[in-house]
């Protein structure tokens, strides 16, 4: 069945929670993230990724910045706008694919760590759980696929539909002005460019995502475990002690392998949200006042990328926050009042971490929820207000 991986699989077969990442690290491979340990093939899996770079993460910003000075007077109103969002975009971009490439271990490092969540999961409710992320992943990583090449798509066929090239890169080898073919070839060079760039982009808006999906349904799996602690008549005292070491143990492992991504996602996230409500502002100032219908679609479906990039992570972190605080109130709420004195003191020891939520830091600076990114995304509406006020776009279009 095609795109299988977005169906729950049936419980007969076994599924590992790494399994969520399956699209994630083919995507990866595909653009030269992910060469093969060893042999001859390596080196010559190295040179695409060399090519990756240098076309999708190096050419593409500066592409923009020699089209600006070389053919400014040529630009539109919408088209130099359509032009802007993306080489801000673009950029940034740049940053978050340095900082998700150099910190690629910290990812895989972290999937051995679900292995090892794994082992514990081995009741039906708990398998079912993982083969409901991991599809759900999978899933999600499709969607993101989706828009993203139904924004590059739209562009490139929108533009070149009305005569220009789509985002206008510096090309010193192929003047488009020249006829209808080097148009098309022109632009059929840039939307190759510019899927890599997206794909890239992609890789680093989704993973956040997916590691945190992964991540919500072991606290899930932890809080019903929790939940049953002594409350099984048939066992013993050492038993029910054992279960909450166990218990202890995995929600250190948890805590480990928060640990090992935070780190990356930091330092993405941080270049995102400072970008975000620029590329947003100027997005919309093009849809209301320079696009027609087809340049409006394309803009449109940018808007959602650029959405996309930070809203559902921000979410899924505020979730994260309500799934720490039921897991210590599961804990409190659990049958320890007739226990030992051993077994009430390593639950107090437990409780006093449990109550620490799990947060993710953008740069160090501020908490990513959704309060974060809603203040982000205003600053979209006072870009436009400014624009309104200063009849900015009435001067550009008498212009």
């Amino acid at each position: 069945m095609l795109f299988a991986l977005t169906k729950p699989a049936p419980l007969t077969e076994q599924v590992r929670s790494r399994d969520g990442c399956i699209y994630l690290y083919r995507a990866m491979r595909f653009i030269g993230w992910r060469p093969p340990k060893s042999g001859m093939l390596r080196y010559v899996y190295l040179t695409w990724t060399v090519l990756t770079f240098m076309w999708c993460t190096t050419y593409l910003p500066l592409g923009f910045l020699g089209s600006y000075i070389t053919e400014i007077k040529h630009f539109s109103p919408g088209e130099f706008l359509t032009s802007l969002q993306v080489c801000i975009n673009a950029y940034g971009s740049s940053v978050k694919v340095a900082i998700t490439y150099s910190q690629l271990w910290r990812l895989v490092k972290a999937k051995d760590i679900l292995d090892k969540l794994d082992l514990r999961c081995t009741s039906l409710e708990e398998r079912e759980k993982i083969h409901l992320v991991v599809a759900r992943a999978n899933h999600a990583f499709l969607i993101f696929t989706i828009v993203y090449c139904g924004y590059a798509g739209s562009t490139y066929l929108s533009s070149v539909l009305n005569g220009h090239p789509p985002w206008q890169l510096y090309n010193p080898f192929i003047d488009w002005h020249d006829g209808v073919l080097k148009l098309w070839t022109a632009s059929t060079l840039e939307y190759i460019v510019m899927s890599g760039a997206v794909l890239q982009d992609q890789l680093s808006d989704t993973y956040p995502l997916i590691y945190t999906l992964i991540l919500r349904t072991h606290l899930d799996i932890l809080r019903e475990r929790i939940s049953s602690l002594r409350t099984d008549p048939a066992m013993t005292e050492d038993e029910n002690y054992e279960a909450l070491v166990k218990c202890v143990i995995d929600h250190k492992q948890i805590l480990d392998y928060c640990a090992l991504i935070r780190p990356v996602i930091s330092g993405t996230i941080f270049t995102q949200f400072l970008l975000c409500g620029l590329v947003l502002g100027l997005t919309l100032i093009n849809v209301f006042f320079f696009s027609d219908l087809w340049t409006g679609i394309a803009s449109f479906l940018f808007v959602i990328t650029a959405l996309l990039q930070t809203f559902p992570f921000c979410y899924t972190c505020n979730l994260i926050m309500d799934d720490c605080e039921a897991l210590s109130h599961a804990l409190f709420q659990s049958n320890w009042i007739d226990s030992g004195s051993r077994y009430q003191s390593t639950l107090l020891y437990f409780l006093h971490n449990v109550q620490q939520p799990i947060v993710f830091i953008a740069g160090g600076i501020f908490p990513i929820s959704m309060s974060s990114n809603i203040s982000v995304a205003k600053f979209a509406f006072s870009v436009i207000t400014i624009t309104k006020q200063m009849n900015i776009a009435d001067k550009f279009k008498s212009e």
